[in-house]
C-alpha cells in the first residue's frame, strides 16, 4: 500500500484536475490518498476570515466563490445527474456550516486561533469529498475519512500542531488499516493539513502541511513508500528559473532533502522526513505531467556527488534583528531572556549566530519587525543599540558528507569571491550536510550560477 500526496498545485483549473483523475484512476487502486485544498482555496478561506471579521456582508460572496468553484469543477468531472445532485447538497450542507463560523467570527468580532484553524481546514475537507465522489462516479471502490474520525491526534497546538504518532498509529490502524484491507482495490481520500487535539479540537500543521500529514499516515501505516505527486519532476541542483544549467537530482538522503526544503525548496514540506525516517519509509517525488520520469528518491542514503556538493539553494524570505552589546557572548541570560520574549510573542526564530559584541537572529522577513518590537519592549534594556536587515538572502549548500571533507567551505567562499560578492553571514557546523550564509539580495542570481558552476 502506498500514500500518495496530491499537492493543491495538481488541483487547478479543468484540463489538469482531468488529467489528475484519470491518473488516480489508473494507479490508485489500493492505495491512499492525502489531497491539499484545491489550488487558491486556502488564501480565499484566509481572506475571507479578515473580510467577515469586518463587514458581515461580505460573507455570502465569500461563500459563493468557493462553493461555485467547486461545484464548476464537480460538473466538469462527474456525467451522472443523480451523482452531481448528490455531491451538490454534500458540499452545500459543509458551506452552511462554514458560513456560520464566518458569522460566528464577525459576531464576536475575533477571529481566535482555533476558529482559524476549523475554517482553514475546510479546503481539504472539500477536496477530498469532492475527488473521493467522481471516482464513485466512475464505478470505481472509493472513499473519504475525516482526520477527525481516522484519529489523527495532535499536540493541540494551533496553526502548527505535530502529530502524536504513538496514538495516531493506534487509531489508524484501527481505523483505517480494516477499510484498506476488506476492500480490494479500495482507494481511500484523506484531508491533508489538519488533525484533531486529544480534546477534539482541529489543528492545522500550518501553511503547507499536506506533506506533513502524509507522511504521518504514510508511518503510522508502514506503507511500503510515499509519493508527492507535484507538477514538477522533484529536487534540482539549483532553482531553474535562476540557474539556467540546473538538473535534476535522482536521489538524495533524508538529510539532504531536509535541509534544502527548509532552506527554500519548495518540493517538499521541511518537516515532511520526520515521521517517515524513523520508520524508513522512501519518499518519492513524482511529476503529474511525466508520471513515467525518474522524479526524485529520498532514502536513508544516498549517493554522495562527485564534487560532494549535490544542490545550492535560496531563499529571499530572511531577515537579520542584530542586537548589540560589549561582551554580549559572555554576559549570562541575554539571549535566554531574548528567545524567551520572542517565544511569547509566538514569534519563531531561524536561527542564532553570536560573537562577543553582537547576536544576529534570523527570522522569516514578515517577522522581522515585530521581534524587533518585542525586543524595543524588553526591560531592563539589555543591549546597547539593534537593527534589523531585510534586503539579504540565505544560500544553502548542501550535499551529504559536507562537514567531513576538508575544504568544502574555502572552496565555496573562493567561487563566492572570484564572482565579487561580499558575505554577510556565516553559519557551519550544526548541519552535517549544509553551510549556510547570507549575501545582499542583489548578489543572489550571480552567486548561485558561480556556486553551481564551480560545485555541480
Amino acid at each position: 500500500m502506498k500514500v500518495i500526496k496530491i499537492g493543491g498545485g495538481c488541483l487547478k483549473g479543468e484540463s489538469v484536475v482531468s488529467s489528475i483523475v484519470e491518473l488516480v484512476a489508473a494507479r490508485g487502486k489500493g492505495h491512499i490518498f492525502v489531497l491539499s485544498a484545491f489550488s487558491g482555496i486556502t488564501d480565499k478561506l484566509v481572506s475571507g476570515i479578515e473580510m467577515a471579521l469586518h463587514d458581515e456582508e461580505h460573507i455570502p460572496s465569500i461563500i459563493n466563490e468557493i462553493r461555485q468553484e467547486h461545484l464548476f469543477m464537480a460538473r466538469v468531472l462527474i456525467k451522472s445527474e443523480i451523482a452531481f445532485k448528490s455531491l451538490k447538497q454534500e458540499l452545500d450542507n459543509h458551506f452552511l456550516k462554514l458560513e456560520r463560523y464566518y458569522y460566528g467570527i464577525n459576531f464576536t468580532r475575533e477571529a481566535t486561533p482555533r476558529m482559524q484553524d476549523i475554517i482553514m481546514s475546510y479546503g481539504e475537507r472539500l477536496s477530498v469529498i469532492l475527488m473521493a465522489r467522481v471516482m464513485e462516479s466512475r464505478g470505481e471502490n472509493a472513499g473519504f475519512i475525516m482526520p477527525q474520525d481516522a484519529g489523527v491526534i495532535t499536540d493541540g497546538r494551533f496553526a502548527d500542531a505535530t502529530a502524536n504518532m504513538p496514538l495516531t498509529t493506534s487509531n489508524l490502524e484501527n481505523k483505517i488499516r480494516p477499510l484498506m484491507t476488506s476492500k480490494p482495490g479500495f482507494m481511500l481520500f484523506f484531508p491533508g493539513f489538519f488533525g484533531v487535539s486529544e480534546s477534539g479540537e482541529i489543528t492545522t500543521f500550518g501553511r503547507g502541511g499536506s506533506d506533513y500529514s502524509a507522511a504521518v499516515v504514510a508511518a503510522a501505516l508502514k506503507a511500503e513508500i510515499l509519493e508527492i505527486w507535484k507538477d514538477t519532476e522533484g529536487f534540482m541542483t539549483a532553482d531553474p528559473s535562476v540557474v539556467p544549467d540546473a538538473r535534476l537530482i535522482s536521489l538524495l538522503s533524508y538529510e539532504e532533502a531536509s535541509e534544502l526544503a527548509y532552506s527554500g525548496a519548495s518540493i517538499l514540506h521541511p518537516r515532511t522526513v520526520e515521521p517517515v525516517r524513523k520508520s524508513d519509509i522512501n519518499i518519492a517525488i513524482k511529476n503529474t505531467l511525466n508520471p513515467d520520469g525518474d522524479g526524485s528518491l529520498i532514502t536513508e542514503k544516498s549517493v554522495t556527488a562527485k564534487n560532494i556538493i549535490k544542490s545550492i539553494s535560496h531563499t529571499k524570505d530572511i531577515g537579520i534583528l542584530k542586537v548589540y552589546a560589549s561582551g554580549v557572548g559572555l554576559r549570562q541570560g541575554i539571549l535566554a531572556k531574548i528567545a524567551g520574549s520572542l517565544s511569547d510573542a509566538g514569534i519563531n526564530i531561524k536561527s542564532v549566530v553570536t560573537s562577543q559584541t553582537c547576536i544576529s537572529l534570523l527570522f522569516s522577513k514578515m517577522d522581522v519587525e515585530n521581534a524587533h518590537n518585542v525586543i524595543e519592549s524588553i526591560t531592563p534594556r539589555l543591549y546597547r543599540e539593534s537593527e534589523t536587515v531585510t534586503n539579504c538572502a540565505l544560500i544553502s549548500v548542501v550535499g551529504d558528507g559536507l562537514h567531513k571533507h576538508r575544504g568544502i567551505a574555502a572552496r565555496c567562499f573562493t567561487a563566492v569571491s572570484d564572482a565579487n560578492v561580499n558575505i554577510e553571514m556565516i553559519s557551519f557546523g550544526p548541519s552535517k550536510a549544509a553551510l549556510y550564509f547570507l549575501v545582499n539580495q542583489g548578489d543572489l542570481e550571480k552567486t548561485l550560477n558561480a556556486l553551481h558552476g564551480y560545485f555541480v
